[in-house]
């Protein structure tokens, strides 16, 4: 994860070098795990998430994003309107630590060096992301962790942004991401010798969702958005 945060750092810096506007800042929000275990609400955080993102604009409908997010997700069968989920009563947490990077797309132009108004625009975002997170697996109802293990998703995320004051952009989203584990919840186990304590739907893999605000500051020179 390291190496991973180093390389993420480097793409920022040498962006930084072209003649474009740039856009950093935070994330803050909350997330929720969607899988075999606890509730299957597709958007209802229950856990803190935090990051940090990039954007380096090329026109004023599409951006390069990349970003950096971590949050601890849970799960908990007495939280569920599922009866036999409810009656089995597992519970778990996981730590995810996300890296992405992708491409953002304004419906609307949002071109911040122009003279205007607030200007507001729904967009959308999706690329791939690379994340850690704890192997699992469930003996005697008690969820105990295996090793530290790392997979992919695909980020889909819809939102709604506006630049609320100069040079700061304000962003509402929601962004769900499909992994290639069913094993966020340790219904799936990778762990051969626990193959006996698999459980729940082995057809389907393990969804996650980022739900909340971005705030960005934007800097750069004036940019000549043409074809080069």
């Amino acid at each position: 994860m390291k190496r991973i945060l180093v390389l993420f750092f480097g793409l920022i810096f040498q962006n930084f070098l072209n003649a474009q506007i740039h856009e950093i800042g935070l994330f803050l929000g909350g997330s929720n795990f969607i899988g075999d275990v606890g509730k299957t609400n597709y958007i209802s955080p229950n856990e803190p998430a935090i990051g940090i993102l990039y954007k380096w604009n090329k026109s004023p409908r599409h951006s390069y994003r990349f970003s950096y997010t971590q949050t601890t997700l849970s799960g908990n069968d007495a939280d569920s309107e599922v009866p036999g989920r409810y009656a089995r009563g597992y519970r778990f947490k996981n730590n995810i630590k996300e890296l992405s990077a992708g491409m953002e797309f304004n419906f609307f132009e949002f071109n911040l060096h122009e003279e205007l108004d607030k200007i507001v625009t729904p967009y959308v975002y999706t690329g791939l992301a690379y994340f850690a997170y704890n192997e699992l697996y469930v003996v005697n109802g008690i969820t105990k962790k295996d090793y530290t293990e790392g997979s992919l998703a695909i980020p889909m995320t819809v939102g709604i942004k506006s630049n609320v004051i100069k040079n700061f952009v304000l962003g509402l989203e929601v962004g769900a991401r499909y992994t290639f584990t069913d094993n966020l919840d340790g219904s799936l186990p990778k762990n051969e010798n626990l193959a006996p304590l698999q459980f729940g739907n082995i057809n389907s893999k393990d969804w996650y969702v980022f739900t909340g605000f971005t705030l960005t500051y934007t800097f750069g020179d004036k940019p000549c958005y043409c074809a080069e």
